[in-house]
């Protein structure tokens, strides 16, 4: 039975009274406060009342109490046994969720309870809405600013081994013949060697631990030759090829193996080299969904998009939120991350009209298609080739983007665009054959004159690179570096740096509370700004009526002490008569 609390209206007689001015002031000023105010009321609880009949069965937990604790939960990087504790004994836990009374019903919850949840929230897949609902509202309620903002992505680790090749191979085999044990014990003990079988599941087993590097490809060899010998023994039976750990045999063999042909010698399947596996290849059998990347290693990446203010603007009572997350496998680029990003922050109305990020967002394709959805994309070019004569030092029409002047300042006997939308342009051939530039320089000398071919994104592309080298372009990208810290924060703060879960369903949920929890502590720390200039402008206020009503006579100066007092402060009279009046 669906069990929920009507948050909204308010209370005859103050439930928190008993704390005290001073306690419930750090109460409404922290997280908590910010949770209760903006959130709390906002959480999607009619999205799992579906799992819940409306009246028989026994009460649910309360669901307001269930979806707030977990995204607390991810907030503070508690686990789930920790999670049971700060919430039958937190007072600012009880605050944030509008738990009034002590009773053991309302204040406890059970580690299975918390999984049962947490696994509707991810195969309903509330995370993101989670995310996008309550960041509105924050940025609703604070008046962010969203015209500018910065993209960048960073990698993360789920609860996975650092695997080598031979490790890997011996862990995916390990896993299967453990399944197959407990699942066939029959098949098991009918087709298993028990060698094989010693090879791999016995604990004192040391042929994989200590492997020497002059015997590296010996092993991998005949964990090779396992892999191949249980794909073909098994392949035939229909209930072992359902089970899952035999599909991770069969995507090992196929991503880390090449079969000839054969039965029984040794060339029937042979290891690739390393430089022939794809990124995208199995990395641990615990975590299928992990990928790798040459740059930062196994895992997964997250992109985040964040609102931001150059400091001479700044106002510290509206926070910078993150207004977008995104987890992909490790493998994937980050210019595939550009205009989804843009397309989800356009349907939820906070999209920018400044997007600053790095050279890998920042090709011509992207610009092009942000700038069709009214998006300025601020991100350099990636670099060209050592001595090479760049675009940029052509100069071309702004209209009809034909070349006026060469680096050499000469202007081109005729220049024009061709029907299939290329541009041709035709230089005198006694200017370029004298040129000191023409061993850089694209144009291409012939018989009947020198021409420069070139289409409309290389124009493009030169004015871009022309653009990057003012200082303009440089005052405004320098803001980009900001979201750095963003990533800092995140894995620190909320610790999305290395997650206590595997796959990718359970690292998304994860990584995408955990940003929702930072824009909450931001959120808090833009609320203390607001409560100290409202104390700094009431104090101000306070100043000017003093000195309205000085000299009327409202507040007079104390009359000054005797001579002694000055003589032993080391101070004179008239200072004092300064000082009071």
């Amino acid at each position: 039975m669906r069990h929920t609390k009507d948050h909204k209206t308010g209370y005859l007689f103050d439930p928190w009274g008993h704390l005290g001015p001073k306690r419930r002031q750090l109460l409404e000023q922290s997280w908590a406060g910010i949770f209760r105010e903006y959130l709390l009321n906002e959480l999607p609880v009619e999205k799992i009342a579906r799992y819940f009949h409306p009246s028989m069965g026994r009460p649910s937990k309360e669901l307001y109490t269930v979806l707030g604790t977990l995204v607390l939960q991810q907030l503070h990087d508690l686990s789930d046994g920790e999670v049971v504790c700060t919430l039958a004994f937190d007072t600012r836990w009880h605050y944030a969720l509008d738990i009034t009374g002590a009773t053991d019903e309302q204040t406890t919850i059970a580690e299975r309870t918390l999984r049962e949840y947490r696994r509707m929230v991810t195969e309903e897949k509330l995370d993101g809405y989670l995310f996008e609902t309550l960041t509105d509202k924050l940025i609703q309620a604070f008046d962010v600013d969203t015209r500018k903002q910065r993209l960048d992505s960073s990698h993360i680790r789920s609860n996975m081994r650092h695997l080598s090749r031979t490790g890997l191979f011996a862990a995916t085999i390990r896993k299967f013949l453990l399944n197959l044990k407990r699942r066939h014990r029959g098949l098991f003990d009918a087709h298993i060697p028990p060698e094989l079988a010693a090879r791999y599941l016995n604990k004192g087993a040391s042929c994989f631990s200590q492997v020497k590097p002059s015997e590296a490809r010996k092993t991998l060899r005949m964990v090779g030759d396992d892999l191949f010998f249980l794909m073909e023994k098994f392949r035939a039976h229909q209930k072992v090829c359902r089970l899952n750990s035999f599909h991770l045999l069969k995507r090992l063999l196929h991503e880390q193996c090449t079969v000839s042909g054969g039965s029984d010698n040794d060339n029937k399947v042979k290891v690739k080299p390393s430089k022939q596996v794809a990124s995208d290849s199995l990395q641990s059998p615990s975590d299928p969904d992990a990928t790798y990347d040459a740059h930062k290693g196994k895992g997964y990446q997250v992109q985040v998009m964040e609102t931001f203010v150059a400091d001479g603007q700044r106002d510290r009572t509206k926070p910078n939120l993150i207004t977008h997350v995104q987890i992909q496998p490790a493998h994937r680029s980050d210019n595939e991350a550009l205009i989804p990003a843009i397309d989800k922050t356009q349907k939820r109305g906070c999209a920018a009209q400044e997007l600053e990020a790095d050279a890998s967002y920042g090709g011509d394709e992207n610009v092009q298609a942000a700038a069709q959805r009214g998006v300025e994309v601020l991100s350099p070019l990636i670099g060209k080739k050592t001595g090479e004569l760049g675009w940029e030092r052509f100069r071309f029409h702004n209209r009809k983007g034909t070349v006026t002047a060469c680096p050499g300042g000469h202007r081109p006997q005729q220049s024009h665009r061709t029907k299939k939308g290329r541009f041709v342009a035709r230089f005198f051939l006694e200017h370029c054959q004298t040129c000191p530039l023409k061993n850089q320089c694209p144009v291409q000398v012939g018989q009947g004159g020198a021409y420069l071919r070139y289409t409309a994104k290389q124009v493009r592309v030169a004015n871009r690179r022309a653009y990057e080298k003012t200082k303009l372009f440089r005052d405004r990208y320098r803001w980009r570096a900001g979201v750095e810290a963003t990533n800092s924060h995140l894995k620190s703060d909320t610790g999305a740096g290395r997650l206590r879960v595997r796959g990718l369903p359970a690292v998304r949920y994860c990584v995408t509370l955990k940003a929702l929890g930072l824009n909450i502590l931001r959120a808090t720390s833009a609320r203390i700004a607001r409560i100290r200039v409202s104390h700094a402008l009431s104090n101000g206020i306070l100043a000017k009526i003093f000195a309205l009503f000085r000299p009327r006579g409202c507040f007079r100066a104390p009359s000054p002490p005797s001579i002694k007092p000055f003589t032993q402060f080391n101070l004179s009279k008239s200072i004092y008569l300064r000082l009071a009046t």
